[in-house]
């Protein structure tokens, strides 16, 4: 029996999906071990996996941003993320590039040392690490451990291509799309990180392990052996990583054996549906959930200008709802509002989502057949925001020029083409055809004959 440690960084949006591709790998008959913070802990027994602490970044999120405990500059630094979304996409991504050494590299000797000691101590067959866990990918690296890399967000988070960088989305929505200039500072933003990261690497690399090849190209340091995308292999991609095998799993939902929703929660999904009306599920994510001002316009939107019912994930945000006139006064058959739900399950019962253009939203609307309405403001959001609308998956509108005429007009556009709309139910059908447990039998077909490098002492 093979022995595996998945490697996540301590954000519920990438511990989640890493979870159920661990469950699958699980189910192929390895022994598998999720290493990541703490409070994650759960997950791991929640997918009968074993679990070793490991936390391999300061920054976290344990489910809702606003709640989980941060330390003063990881605090500083959200606050500042929230804020600069206000601004428009630049802003926002520019902001996200000043903080990406602190968020992403902040200690790459601790977490070598770190992962030396779980190396020596499980002494694991091989490993799966999430890719944006760089000082994890450098330490791998270092140490000659085979791994796999896991790829959370838009395929173009790899760097294949000399004028592609990270923090620079491949490609852009029509509805959010930047002037030259701007572009032109963002362009200079992510080289001057490329750079850094590069160098950083480089230095390390050199300290730990002389006798290793040093990285060209720090964000495009992955496994030579495999790299698992969470999505689907869309024809305008840009190129996969040349040497591993680029193993698209379209989604990682618990499909086809979905998780049913609780009573509180049938009950919910059956009060909002009587009589046959379509449900809205408004989600944008464990970080933009603060943008309660977006929430409000969507679900004002929806109550007066379709005929559906609307469920909010409102984040830490639920009190600014409810003090809403306008939506205090709805009537109860027709929202809900709380403060995380249970989204892959809601899925099942919505006509359609609006979410920010998250992977995680993307690939389990693609799976669950719902077209949605992307609101994309930082990240790979606009890159993922804008294969949605070519794949004719949905609509992308800019969270910060919506109004409730706007909103409307996409929301009775998703909800008069339903899951007929082009490309939905193709896309639902490849997509159940794929999944965590192909990607998790091709992985290991994979891994069976990567070679284990001594680590150096």
């Amino acid at each position: 029996m093979p022995r595996v440690v998945v490697i996540s960084p301590p954000f519920r949006s990438h511990a989640a999906p890493l979870g159920v591709l661990g469950a699958a790998l699980r189910d192929t008959g390895a022994d598998v071990t999720l290493a990541c913070a703490p409070d994650f802990a759960g997950l791991a027994e929640e997918h009968g996996l074993g679990f070793a602490e490991l936390t391999v970044t300061r920054n976290a999120n344990h489910g809702i941003a606003e709640r989980t405990e941060q330390a003063d500059g990881e605090a500083r630094r959200l606050r500042e993320f929230l804020d600069a979304t206000r601004d428009g996409a630049v802003a926002t991504l520019l902001t996200q590039a000043r903080h990406r050494r602190d968020d992403m590299l902040a200690d790459p000797d601790r977490i070598l040392a770190e992962i030396r000691d779980l190396d020596r101590k499980v002494r694991p067959d091989w490993y799966l690490v999430d890719q944006l866990s760089y000082p994890v990918t450098l330490a791998a690296h270092c140490l000659g451990l085979p791994y796999a890399t896991f790829c959370p967000g838009h395929p173009g988070y790899i760097p294949t291509r000399p004028e592609m960088f990270f923090g620079l989305p491949h490609a852009w929505p029509e509805a959010v799309r930047p002037e030259p200039e701007d572009l032109a500072r963002l362009r200079a933003a992510a080289a001057a990180n490329d750079a850094a990261f590069t160098e950083v690497f480089r230095r390390v690399a050199g300290r730990h392990a002389p006798g290793r090849p040093r990285p060209e190209r720090a964000f495009a340091l992955c496994s030579p052996h495999a790299v698992v995308f969470n999505y689907p292999p869309l024809p305008w991609l840009p190129p996969a990583p040349p040497g591993p095998v680029p193993v698209h799993a379209w989604h990682c939902t618990s499909l086809p054996r979905p998780v049913g929703l609780d009573a509180h929660w049938r009950a919910v999904v059956d009060r909002l549906t009587a009589g046959g009306r379509p449900l809205v599920l408004i989600a944008l994510g464990t970080f933009l959930s603060a943008r309660h001002d977006v929430l409000r316009t969507v679900a004002r939107a929806a109550l007066d200008r379709t005929d559906a019912s609307v469920v909010v994930a409102a984040g830490g945000r639920v009190a600014d709802l409810a003090h809403d006139p306008q939506l205090a006064a709805a009537p109860r058959e027709r929202l809900h509002v709380a403060g995380s739900v249970p989204q892959q399950a809601l899925l099942a019962h919505a006509a359609a989502m609006v979410h920010h253009g998250g992977n995680n939203s993307f690939t389990e609307c693609l799976a669950a057949g719902v077209p949605a309405l992307a609101l994309p403001f930082s990240s790979d959001q606009f890159a993922i925001a804008h294969d949605l609308e070519r794949a004719g998956l949905g609509l992308v509108r800019d969270p910060n020029a919506l109004d409730a005429g706007t909103a409307g007009a996409a929301l009775r556009d998703l909800l008069a083409a339903g899951r007929h709309r082009s490309g939905v139910e193709a896309g639902r059908a490849r997509a159940l055809a794929a999944g965590p447990r192909p990607a998790a039998e091709q992985i290991v077909r994979v891994m069976r004959g990567a070679p284990r490098v001594p680590a150096p002492e």
